[in-house]
């Protein structure tokens, strides 16, 4: 593994108006990792997300992809650097059909690859495969995430973002979803994940970050996250 990180935050402050969300937020995502990102609802775990890719830029601190400060950059040029994003919306085009939600995202990876072709994306998610002539507010949710999914990984990304991928699935679609997370990670494709199944996300992280109002109050792996029940309890509610 590279031990230059593919993304590195650096002391992020941020602000929604005059309130103070992140106090200082420091992360790195190596090439290949998948990192965590966890802590209750309002803790400023979609903020530091937003705070990389430019959607809501940091006050002070600095944003590096792959060694570069892009700290205020536009997002576009953030993402063009290899970097796909799941929003927790999902953000599908809603009067195209699957196909088309697919095509238009279609593009080569940052070093011309293009493993992630439209009968690949076909082949992890039959359902869609299914549909893919349907528009896409035909779709029910969970072929909405798949299909949000599908459209990330057409870019050919190098990291993916993901942001409660799995929130408000039904126990089937939610499988299928950590089951492509995991292949995802198999590949090669760094991630970040913010989500609530904490034991689902230990099975495929390799790193996992608390955060606490806007503080990153605990790292550490897996198996070590794993075996402090009590961590779970002060910070995650469980």
């Amino acid at each position: 593994m590279s031990r230059v990180p593919f993304i590195e935050a650096r002391g992020l402050h941020t602000y929604y108006g005059a309130s103070h969300i992140l106090h200082g937020i420091d992360l790195t995502v190596y090439p290949g990792e998948t990192l965590s990102l966890l802590g209750r609802n309002g803790m400023g775990k979609t903020t530091t997300l937003r705070s990389i890719l430019g959607l809501t830029p940091p006050s002070d601190g600095k944003v590096l992809i792959n060694g570069k400060d892009m700290t205020g950059d536009p997002t576009h040029r953030i993402i063009r650097q290899g970097i796909a994003y799941v929003p927790e919306n999902r953000g599908i085009f809603p009067t195209l059909s699957v196909l088309e939600n697919l095509i238009m995202a279609e593009r080569p990876g940052v070093s011309g690859n293009r493993d992630w072709t439209l009968e690949r994306v076909f082949e992890t998610f039959p359902r869609i495969d299914e549909r893919r002539h349907h528009m896409g507010n035909q779709l029910s949710g969970g072929e909405q995430q798949m299909l949000t999914f599908g459209r990330a990984l057409m870019t050919n990304p190098d990291l993916i973002i993901l942001d409660e991928a799995t929130e408000g699935l039904a126990p089937l679609i939610r499988k299928e979803i950590w089951s492509v997370i995991k292949t995802i990670s198999e590949t090669g494709i760094a991630s970040i994940i913010v989500d609530k199944e904490i034991n689902s996300l230990l099975r495929v992280a390799e790193r996992n970050l608390i955060i606490s109002k806007g503080r990153i109050v605990y790292q550490g792996s897996s198996e070590e996250l794993a075996t402090h029940p009590e961590i779970h309890k002060q910070y995650l509610g469980v």
